[in-house]
């Protein structure tokens, strides 16, 4: 029964841990309600990340691996699309692949770490 007691956090941690990891946003209408200001730039090498939209939440495993919500309070993370690069906090490219994601600037990552 102590085996049970001492294994349960790390049970709960291992089926919890596609949620703590995920990546999910929500498109706000006014930039007062972002947690980040996004560009979208018109190639990759201008890009601070590479992102992909993902269709299920689970797939939402590292950065650039993006989920769509419905509601604001799913989000981990709220987003405000700007119209100019200079406004923004972090620019992004969207790819065709999965495997293309990643940082391309790393100075950027701590825009996307988790709030407590």
């Amino acid at each position: 029964m102590k085996k049970l007691i001492y294994l349960l956090p790390i049970i709960v941690l291992f089926f919890c841990s596609g949620s703590l990891f995920s990546q999910k946003m929500y498109k706000v209408q006014y930039e007062s309600q972002a947690d980040l200001k996004i560009y979208v730039v018109p190639y990759e090498s201008q890009a601070d990340l590479n992102v992909y939209m993902v269709k299920y939440e689970s797939q939402a495993s590292k950065d650039g691996l993006w989920y769509n919500v419905d509601y604001e309070s799913q989000a981990d993370f709220k987003l405000y699309f700007v119209d100019y690069e200079s406004q923004a906090d972090l620019k992004i490219y969207f790819v065709d692949y999965e495997s293309q994601v990643g940082w391309k600037n790393k100075q950027k990552e701590y825009l996307l770490k988790f709030k407590n």
